[in-house]
């Protein structure tokens, strides 16, 4: 049997990076997929690459920041699949760069609505079709940003709005365990995919350097001798979801070569 045999997973953020790998991964393990994301194209793109036959995927445009949308998602889930069995949260705003001499904190304010008050709204709304189906397992993405801040780029915003989800975690963990729902994060550190891919040609054309030399500091932090990939973090995203972590709860996990040990 397979890792997600006749189970339902809600996935937010499905664009061309972490998220599609998320939902392809539950699909992979056996698993439904019910797809969220603010652009309708990318969805229909994304489910037709995953699912050709459209069996085991169903999507609907969704903004986090709108609870009602968050709200129609879930129900989707139910009304396709009959139940919700776990929601992985990968939608994020993680494109405001810069530190607390520059901060523009109403834009502080719109970073946090999206990644911590954003990521309880989905985990709310898909809580009553977790119940419903006798437990379950909300997977919040997070940042090793959160825990230890990256000397090359700065990202204050998204890391302390990461820092205060995984906060929100161990609170969350608490209220719904007695329900067998679990809630964990997961930390990718440099993770190999569409925006460190963005970030590697840039530094490489704006230094006149060839694009090894970029890639190769980085690899160069890591215990292992290259970078984990959006597949990597996907992985460790669906075996949370899974019932092989039935025991886990509350937790953080690094997924990220070996950068940062704790």
């Amino acid at each position: 049997m397979s890792l997600l045999t006749g189970k339902t997973v809600v996935v937010t953020g499905v664009g061309a990076g972490l998220g599609h790998q998320v939902a392809a991964a539950v699909v992979r393990d056996g698993g439904n997929a019910v797809l969220g994301a603010r652009t309708e194209e990318q969805l229909a793109k994304g489910a037709a690459d995953i699912d050709p036959e459209g069996a085991h995927t169903a999507y609907r445009s969704t903004d986090i920041t709108d609870e009602a949308q968050c709200g129609a998602l879930a129900a989707l889930a139910v009304e396709r699949f009959g139940r919700i069995d776990a929601v992985v949260q990968v939608a994020a705003w993680d494109s405001y760069f810069g530190g607390l001499e520059d901060a523009d904190f109403a834009t502080w304010a719109s970073v946090l609505d999206v990644n911590l008050l954003g990521s309880l709204r989905i985990a709310r709304a898909c809580l009553p079709g977790m119940r419903a189906a006798g437990g379950g397992s909300v997977v919040f993405i997070g940042t090793q940003s959160s825990v230890a801040a990256p000397s090359q780029v700065r990202q204050a915003a998204y890391a302390a709005s990461k820092g205060a989800l995984t906060s929100a975690m161990y609170s969350l963990a608490r209220e719904l365990g007695p329900l067998r729902i679990r809630v964990n994060t997961v930390l990718p550190g440099w993770m190999w995919g569409p925006p460190v891919r963005a970030y590697v040609q840039f530094t490489a054309a704006t230094e006149r350097v060839p694009e090894e030399e970029v890639l190769g500091r980085l690899s160069a932090r890591m215990a292992l001798p290259e970078l984990a990939t959006d597949g990597d973090v996907a992985d460790a995203a669906v075996f949370l979801a899974s019932d092989r972590a039935r025991a886990i709860t509350g937790q953080s996990l690094l997924v990220n070569a070996g950068e940062l040990m704790r």
